[in-house]
């Protein structure tokens, strides 16, 4: 309604012109509830249709709103060349997936092919999708920028060692001049590289001491991340200089997850760490007496737990606050997977072939399915589908038929 108009109780003459007014009416109502929500929950609202990148957020905390069915039925699946060990990431009905053959596809959430790209090479790191473009890397260590729509390959970026880890994103001003995009990419030549998302051009590079594996968690504008080198790193964004670092473990094989400078992380000696990265302490850890297997799996966040899997064929909860054990589950296969949290469901996917839904309670399974082959990444979670890749080179999709 605009601005100074009257409405009265007398007859109208056009009875028409009521409707769009109602529909100005119930347009601003649902604005001005949607501007009362929180940041948070607005997110939640739109991260329900997607899921970006591997661990669904920047900080890597494997957490999702997506509603899914209570027993999901297998839709469809699509064969690709060669083993999927990438997790499959969703943005705009699009799922990416890597496979070992080499290719980066594009599928349709009905399991059609819409585009797939040659990179040259075997790919194991799972894509991040932002602003209409996925951003992947290989085993040649090369990253691809690629328009989700078309496929188009929009640039190309070359690292010197093969690149294991899924790229992250931090939207930050790093010129003074506006608002740009870093691209951030860990790769096996001992650098963390930031590019410009835009271009492909090289902005700046951190060196560790060793192998880069896993996809750094970015907090407030610091990179966080673990390697070969058995530290812990955070790096500034902005441009790559090192605030400060701590030995954890002999090295780490996996991602982090951080929420409010409190770091949880899991090493190739079956230790798993609390740390409180701000003031470069310790809080806890786990180690299980009975073996000395390794956390090749990131950690999954709650406001009041965190979980994850080991090679030791079991999945762990944790109190978050001090470490307790609350519940462990032998899933009968090693768990390379990171597990996924949804909503008062955890997912897991094992390398004996099993998905499975479990209690984020108390451990108890709600529903499990055999693929027969071993999953190595955790699958995507959007309203209404899982999807998963495994070493038979196949992605399913799971939903309700």
């Amino acid at each position: 309604m605009r601005k100074n108009q009257v409405r009265t109780n007398s007859i109208v003459s056009n009875p028409g012109s009521e409707i769009p007014m109602r529909k100005q009416f119930h347009f601003f109502l649902v604005l001005s509830v949607l501007l009362a929500l929180s940041p948070a929950v607005l997110f939640n609202l739109s991260a329900q249709s997607e899921w970006t990148n591997f661990r669904g957020d920047a900080q890597l905390t494997g957490t999702s709103g997506a509603n899914i069915p209570a027993q999901p039925e297998l839709l469809w699946s699509f064969k690709t060349g060669d083993a999927i060990k990438a997790s499959p990431v969703v943005s705009e009905g699009i799922i990416v997936a890597g496979s070992v053959d080499g290719n980066v596809y594009g599928i349709t959430l009905e399991g059609k092919m819409k585009w797939k790209i040659n990179t040259g090479n075997g790919i194991e790191s799972a894509a991040l999708i932002k602003n209409g473009v996925a951003y992947i890397g290989n085993l040649d260590g090369k990253v691809f920028a690629i328009e989700l729509q078309t496929g188009r390959t929009l640039w190309t970026y070359a690292t010197e060692g093969q690149i294991m880890g899924a790229p992250n994103y931090w939207n930050g001003n790093t010129t003074g001049s506006g608002d740009e995009g870093v691209l951030l990419i860990g790769s096996y030549d001992y650098f963390l590289h930031g590019i410009d998302a835009s271009t492909g051009e090289g902005l700046w590079k951190y060196e560790a001491d060793n192998f880069i594996n896993g996809t750094p968690a970015v907090y407030e504008g610091v990179a966080v991340f673990g390697g070969c080198d058995g530290l812990l790193h955070q790096v500034m964004v902005r441009d790559g200089s090192l605030k400060k670092r701590q030995p954890v473990a002999t090295y780490v094989a996996g991602s982090v997850a951080v929420d409010d400078w409190i770091t949880y992380v899991g090493d190739y000696d079956g230790k798993f760490t609390c740390l409180d990265i701000r003031e470069g302490r310790e809080l806890w850890s786990y180690k299980n007496p009975e073996a000395d297997l390794p956390f090749i799996a990131s950690p999954s966040l709650s406001e009041k737990s965190v979980y994850i899997g080991n090679r030791d064929k079991y999945v762990y909860c944790f109190n978050r606050e001090n470490g307790d054990l609350r519940w462990s589950v032998n899933t009968l296969g090693r768990v390379d997977a990171s597990p996924v949290l949804l909503n008062q469901l955890l997912l897991v996917a094992t390398m004996r072939g099993d998905l499975m839904l479990l209690n984020a309670s108390d451990g108890k399974t709600r529903w499990t399915y055999e693929l027969g082959s071993a999953v190595f990444g955790n699958p995507a979670v959007i309203d209404g589908y899982i999807i998963a890749g495994a070493q038979d080179g196949r992605i399913y999709c799971f939903g309700k038929k």
